[in-house]
């Protein structure tokens, strides 16, 4: 049967002779002016966007583990500011879910599992020595609505954000695909302050 690669290859070699992707062509700009950015759990890759009603060519996805904005001169509000300038966005919605692995994680039992899988303490020392609070960052968070709060915050409060872009922050239900507010053109839904 072969590897996981083998197999997305095979599949591509035949994807592309037929001309599969004729339905998926669309411009780099997006429809809706809308940049997201959401948790990588592979329960939202379709739900997402159809529970928002969005097509292929509607909106940048950005992707990574909590829909969380750890830092502000990181990979993904660098992603989120070359969409705004970039790409034309003109919104923002950062969309956690309820279920979210990064809900509850904590750094100890994960850096076990690292050196079951053969990462020398050394390795750990190294980073750690590098200036990188290897336990806070492995160490995920208490309540999903707070952290897309504080992500729509830190998105809102950036110098390098412009007043005209709105910022919302929602939770989507992973088995249902309903959405809730928590955050509306960066106000707080009084539910979740």
């Amino acid at each position: 049967m072969g590897s996981t690669l083998e197999q997305i290859l095979q599949h591509n070699r035949e994807f592309v002779s037929e001309k599969h992707y004729e339905p998926y062509k669309v411009g780099k700009f997006p429809e809706k002016k809308l940049v997201i950015l959401t948790c990588m759990d592979t329960r939202l890759l379709e739900l997402l966007p159809q529970a928002m009603g969005l097509r292929n060519g509607d909106a940048k996805i950005i992707k990574n583990a909590g829909a969380i904005v750890s830092h502000p001169f990181g990979s993904v509000m660098r992603s989120i500011l070359l969409a705004i300038y970039e790409l034309k966005a003109e919104e923002v919605c950062i969309v956690g879910h309820h279920e979210c692995g990064m809900a509850g994680l904590a750094a100890g039992p994960l850096l076990e599992k690292v050196k079951a899988r053969g990462i020398e303490e050394k390795c750990l020392n190294i980073v750690e020595n590098s200036g990188v609070d290897l336990k806070g960052w492995l160490t995920g968070f208490h309540s999903v609505e707070e952290s897309v709060t504080q992500s729509v915050q830190l998105v809102t409060q950036h110098p390098l954000m412009p007043n005209d872009v709105t910022v919302h922050g929602l939770v989507i239900h992973p088995a249902t695909g309903k959405l809730d507010i928590v955050v509306k053109d960066g106000q707080i839904n009084p539910q979740f302050a």
